[in-house]
């Protein structure tokens, strides 16, 4: 009996040695088709539901986490940004954005917490006092990374880009991998490895560029995938360099946006501001955060401004009040640093077709976020700087710098490695076609990226964390957020305040519901803002409120506390979970 509409349910008693079952799983209709025309003499039996390309609905997704480096939380055109781009545009139109989504404010400490599901202290993958840990520490035993946990529920893991995770990526559950290692060359990297084996350095005669060979290298991988275990699910973690410095981008891009950026950052964050305020994207600020022109980059690099020249500033002062030198030396950076965004979105498109094309798109959960805030950091490391090499080129070194990196995290205060909103704020789109319908109004929960594997494990097992008997290590601090994609999955009680947490070279902070306390240094003191009213952390009211203020430092305390003991032990046997 056929039945019309709706999705496909296949009964089959025998199977005919002409056609295998895997080929009459994937095309139903032929199988219909040669049915009636007798071509089968085996008896079928269907009890199934006719429909267009829709995928089973039991079926376990494919999971895309695309990660880009250094990326401000209006760097997309989709948030706010005259960058153009259109992949990431098409793909939050026809899914679903999150307007408060945080990371831990860096580089490794977040693909740490990405990737494991713990804030990065309680494994070490960030600094705790009296603890062996920071970028060099090595993970306990017990915080495994996310192929492996889901590897037994039939999943094949592949990894593209950056990795900066202690352990190699093929000894930590990953079948496939292109390692970038070098992260001071985008055009001709001397550090990159295929599965754990060293590449040749890339010469200037070869055409390379890293977000390119970053897409071209993970769409090998699903290729690999379709070709060896196309009954199976898959996990891609595709990290992109971009646009991390060295500001590095193809010449033409940067030709394109350097008129766009003569207008300067002042004029540039205030378009952001009101194209954000049209997206949903106001916060119910009246207007975003003040400027701090006192606040130059996290490190003095002072032989750095020396190298780059006159035009170089390490203070995002009134633009107005900048030579000609320093305002074209300036517009110039921004320009490469919007060829890079450019860049990697066309790459992300490449991706996003394969996925097309090779029919996974239906089924395939896509996540895209950034790792920290837009950096303030001005320095000059690898083949150092050319000063009279073009910007963007491979003997340029430039950063962004604090002028810009105020324009990539508008409207929120400060840049990457402070915990204020605009070091630990990111962009974050998710997209899936089975599950996910289009939603223009972002999502306004509070979530983190501890909650990235909860999530993702929750819809591999389709049972959540707590089936897996076998979980070792504390209990995870992070909540899947799989119920903001399909209503009928269970919701995270509301009436209990979301708490987060943060720590980093002394910047510390804690989000419970809508109020947050912050230090930027361990020396500081704490301040307290209610995001709900001022997420541009511009009235501090710790004086007005000190009950909550009190109570608050004593929550972080005491987490702080709890990670540090958990970051000591190695044996799973002897968490208190």
């Amino acid at each position: 009996m056929i039945h019309l509409g709706g999705l496909q349910k296949i009964r089959t008693i025998e199977l005919s040695n002409l056609i295998t079952q895997k080929t009459m799983l994937r095309h139903p209709l032929a199988r219909v088709a040669l049915l009636f025309s007798g071509l089968v003499s085996s008896l079928f039996i269907f009890d199934f539901e006719v429909s267009s390309s829709e995928p089973d609905a039991s079926a376990q997704p494919n999971f895309l986490v695309i990660l880009c480096d250094d990326l401000g939380y209006s760097d997309l055109g989709c948030y706010g940004s005259e960058i153009s781009t259109p992949n990431l545009d098409a793909l939050a139109a026809s899914g679903k954005r999150f307007s408060h989504f945080y990371n831990t404010a860096r580089c490794w400490p977040t693909r740490s917490a990405l990737l494991t599901g713990y804030y990065a202290q309680q494994i070490r993958r960030d600094t705790v006092p009296g603890v062996k840990s920071g970028g060099q520490g090595q993970r306990p035993s017990w915080a495994k990374l996310l192929p492996e946990r889901i590897a037994p529920l039939g999943y094949h893991s592949y990894h593209s880009g950056k990795w900066h995770v202690d352990g190699l990526p093929t000894k930590n559950g990953f079948e496939k991998s292109y390692s970038l290692q070098d992260h001071d060359r985008h055009f001709h990297p001397k550090n990159h490895t295929l599965d754990d084996k060293p590449l040749p350095a890339v010469g200037p005669e070869d055409s390379y560029y890293s977000s390119t060979h970053i897409a071209s290298r993970a769409i090998e991988q699903l290729q690999y995938h379709e070709n060896n275990h196309q009954d199976k699910p898959f996990f891609s973690f595709v990290a992109f360099t971009a646009p991390h410095f060295p500001l590095h981008a193809p010449k033409e891009l940067v030709d394109k946006y350097r008129p766009t950026y003569q207008a300067g950052w002042n004029q540039i964050r205030q378009q952001r501001w009101l194209k954000m305020q049209s997206k949903g994207l106001d916060f119910g600020l009246a207007h975003p955060s003040q400027v701090e022109a006192e606040v130059g980059p996290p490190y003095d690099f002072p032989e750095a401004i020396k190298k780059l020249g006159l035009g170089e500033i390490n203070r995002p002062l009134d633009w107005e009040s900048l030579t000609t030198q320093q305002k074209e030396f300036q517009a110039d950076k921004m320009a490469v640093h919007a060829g890079m965004v450019e860049a990697m979105d066309t790459q992300i498109g490449r991706i996003l077709d394969h996925l097309k094309n090779s029919g996974r798109w239906e089924n395939t959960l896509v996540l895209f976020l950034s790792d920290n805030g837009a950096s303030a950091e001005i320095m000059v490391r690898g083949d150092g700087h050319n000063p009279s090499a073009s910007p963007g080129s491979p003997e340029s070194y430039l950063c962004l710098g604090p002028g810009w990196s105020s324009v990539s995290n508008t409207p929120f205060r400060r840049h990457k490695t402070w915990v204020h909103e605009g070091g630990i704020a990111t962009p974050m789109i998710v997209h899936w076609p089975a599950k996910i319908k289009p939603q223009d109004k972002p999502i306004s929960k509070p979530y983190h990226v501890i909650d990235i594997v909860p999530t993702l494990y929750g819809l591999a097992s389709q049972e959540g964390i707590n089936a897996n008997t076998g979980w070792l290590g504390p209990d995870l601090p992070g909540k899947s957020f799989a119920h903001e994609f399909d209503p009928s999955e269970d919701r995270i009680d509301s009436k209990a305040p979301r708490v987060l947490w943060w720590q980093h070279e002394g910047n510390r902070a804690l989000r419970v519901g809508d109020l947050k306390i912050v230090a930027a240094g361990k020396d500081s003191t704490w301040e307290l803002y209610d995001l709900a009213k001022d997420r541009a952390e511009s009235e501090n009211i710790a004086q007005k409120q000190p009950q909550d203020l009190d109570r608050l430092v004593n929550q972080w305390n005491e987490l702080t506390e709890q990670f540090r003991k958990q970051a000591i032990d190695d044996s799973p046997q002897g968490i208190d979970r």
